[in-house]
């Protein structure tokens, strides 16, 4: 693996102190060797040279949150939704969640992998450097399997780091009655995905699973290795985050609809605060409150949730700018949500900062300061991303 210096660094996000102006950073083997004032680095010799021409650099994206794998297209539930119609509505007349899954189970392995695959990459040109990708639309035990097969693939294949989660819990099947489909859930599918998923996650709200239901199922997902996260007080308070802190989930995600007791709970437990804003934004619902949640102490991560049906944002970018303008998190906040938060929320703690030991994991943005991120949302401003200490060529 080569050496690489990047020098004329304008501004330099570490995650670890206040940015550093005219800096260079080091990578050796994949890792930051060095991070600081030009006048302090390395020699050139024997190293791969990127002048960023003063440019500013951040760590790599980190997607804490995805449902990528899919097959489908759910671009007239977006115009049903534009005119009127309600979430539940939709799903009540055979769309949402449901359409997704008739299209998913009908393809193959290798569609779906095609699939993903495309959607990853335009995911690395524009900075993430590392993802979280669910299961969740396939509702019985071969489908699921098959998707987190696929999310595993798309990391070999593209080199990129991916974090899986059973999803199986997202819904219902349409097939199956509820007690009959968490009994599927503890005894067959949880034991078939070990090995395939780091995670385990419920959908807790009004009408999909309650949090008894999804005690239940991760109790059962912990006794194969999985650990909990939770989607999380989405569209109304479902009690999922309180249930997220009494466990010790790793996540609670959207929260939308947190109290500051539900903060207070989260952050002493140690669970992150995971926030997509574009599910809000696209649902025209409430936003999460970001500003109580870090105000609080909770690590907090923002993420794309890219999915098709209620947020396919495959760039975080504009979740960077909807977290400053919409939940109120100030730019700086919301950089380090969208790098070190989501580091954290997936247990990487070598992600999402620039300091010796850390994976060289970095962006290059054709600006001179990490603001023009959440100022410029419709500009993609990616000009280099490193991933390991390698220049991407755009064919990763």
């Amino acid at each position: 693996m080569s050496s690489l210096l990047l020098t004329g660094i304008g501004h330099l996000t570490t995650n670890d102190g206040d940015p550093v102006r005219d800096a260079v950073v080091a990578i050796d083997e994949g890792l930051i060797t060095y991070a600081g004032p030009a006048a302090d680095a390395p020699e050139t010799e024997g190293r791969e040279v990127l002048d960023c021409g003063g440019r500013a650099v951040i760590p790599g994206f980190v997607d804490a949150h995805t449902h990528l794998v899919f097959a489908g297209d759910r671009s007239d539930e977006f115009r049903r939704k534009m005119a009127g119609e309600g979430y539940q509505e939709i799903a009540r007349s055979g769309g949402g969640i449901q359409a997704t899954v008739r299209a998913t189970r009908a393809a193959s392995e290798e569609e779906l992998l095609d699939l993903a695959t495309e959607r990853v990459r335009r995911m690395i040109a524009t900075g993430t450097t590392t993802v979280e990708i669910k299961s969740g639309y396939g509702l019985d035990t071969e489908t699921e399997l098959r998707l987190l097969r696929v999310a595993r693939r798309v990391g070999e294949e593209l080199g990129i780091t991916v974090r899986t989660t059973f999803l199986g819990a997202h819904t219902v099947a349409p097939d199956l009655t509820r007690e009959r489909y968490v009994e599927l859930l503890v005894d067959e599918m949880i034991p078939a995905a070990a090995g395939l998923a780091d995670y385990c996650d419920v959908f807790v709200e009004k009408g999909v699973f309650s949090v008894d239901e999804a005690r239940h199922i991760l109790h059962a997902a912990s006794e194969h290795g999985m650990k909990a996260r939770i989607h999380a007080e989405q569209l109304t308070r479902s009690g999922g985050a309180a249930l997220a802190a009494e466990i010790g989930a790793v996540s609670a995600d959207h929260l939308d609809h947190a109290t500051p007791d539900d903060a207070a709970a989260l952050a002493e437990a140690g669970v992150a605060a995971v926030l997509c804003p574009g599910a809000s934004y696209m649902l025209r619902g409430s936003q999460a409150p970001g500003p109580m949640l870090w105000d609080a102490g909770c690590t907090v991560a923002i993420t794309t949730d890219c999915n098709p049906g209620t947020s396919f944002f495959e760039s975080m970018a504009p979740i960077v700018s909807l977290a400053v303008v919409q939940t109120g998190l100030t730019v700086e906040q919301a950089i380090w949500a969208a790098t070190r938060g989501g580091a954290l929320a997936l247990e990487l703690p070598d992600r999402g900062l620039v300091t010796e030991g850390g994976v060289g994991d970095l962006v290059v943005l054709d600006a001179p300061d990490p603001a023009h991120i959440p100022y410029r949302p419709a500009t993609d401003l990616t000009w280099r991303v490193i991933r390991s200490g390698s220049v991407v060529d755009g064919e990763s």
